[in-house]
């Protein structure tokens, strides 16, 4: 972990959402409270249905709570309209899709520029920047190559750059390696948390998996829209295989559940 965690980047209050079927009411989120902090590598973890994803969408914002506060940078995301919450993403936020997202049309340096065009970087050097997050990510041989030339290892590579590119202070990620085999998930992780680390980025991953939970600083465990406890991890060797199916059993001692 970080030694500089010293100030709540993120901080989510007695949140409810409540979704309206007909004359019918599902609480996808029921009261739930944590706070991260700036620099922390945070894992929303729980099962197919938990209220995982509800709960990081309306943390960027994509979706408006029921009820409760959540505070990103001091700022009441909330209570934003959606020009200040589009400019607020924009500014401060990165994100990585489990189905990449990438436009099939474009060329891997096109599709790592395209959120640099939105914040109006010069065309120099927002291809400057692009090229140099492609090599950074392993693909200096790719910058021209589109989707549809490239292993699903390879497009969320590129995901991955289009996330950091832009240096945000907060890269969501949901469920970021569900479409890959072992070996390259690792490998994906690996890339997101040692980026994040050099750059003293916060992380907000969501992810049923607990060999990607292990790379967190802090796992939030949710079920059924509570949490149920929330684990902080000691500061551990950097090298974590999710290829062993044992790692959650072993990792027991070395958390602190609260």
């Amino acid at each position: 972990m970080s030694e500089n965690l010293s100030e709540n980047i993120i901080e989510v209050k007695n949140v409810k959402k409540i979704y309206r079927m007909g004359k019918e009411k599902i609480c996808a989120l029921d009261e739930v409270s944590f706070t991260i902090q700036k620099g922390e590598f945070c894992c929303l973890y729980g099962v197919s249905g938990s209220g995982k994803s509800t709960l990081l969408n309306l943390m960027a914002g994509i979706e408006k709570i029921t009820s409760g506060q959540i505070i990103i940078k001091g700022k009441h995301i909330h209570m934003m309209g959606e020009k200040s919450l589009a400019k607020f993403r924009q500014d401060t936020l990165g994100f990585v899709f489990q189905s990449y997202n990438l436009m099939n049309q474009m060329t891997a340096l096109e599709n790592v520029e395209l959120p640099l065009i939105f914040k109006h970087v010069t065309t120099k050097r927002r291809k400057k920047m692009a090229r140099d997050m492609l090599i950074q990510v392993g693909l200096g041989p790719r910058l021209r190559h589109k989707p549809r030339e490239m292993s699903g290892g390879q497009q969320q590579r590129v995901g991955i750059a289009r996330a950091f590119v832009g240096k945000p202070e907060i890269v969501f990620a949901d469920e970021p390696t569900g479409n890959l085999d072992s070996k390259t998930s690792k490998e994906v992780m690996d890339l997101i948390r040692g980026i994040a680390k050099d750059n003293n980025q916060t992380i907000v991953m969501v992810t049923h998996d607990r060999r990607l939970a292990e790379y967190a600083d802090k796992i939030i465990h949710i079920l059924d829209g509570n949490i149920e406890g929330i684990e902080i991890k000691e500061e551990k060797d950097s090298s974590i295989s999710i290829q062993e199916e044992d790692v959650a059993n072993e990792t027991e001692s070395e958390a602190v559940l609260s």
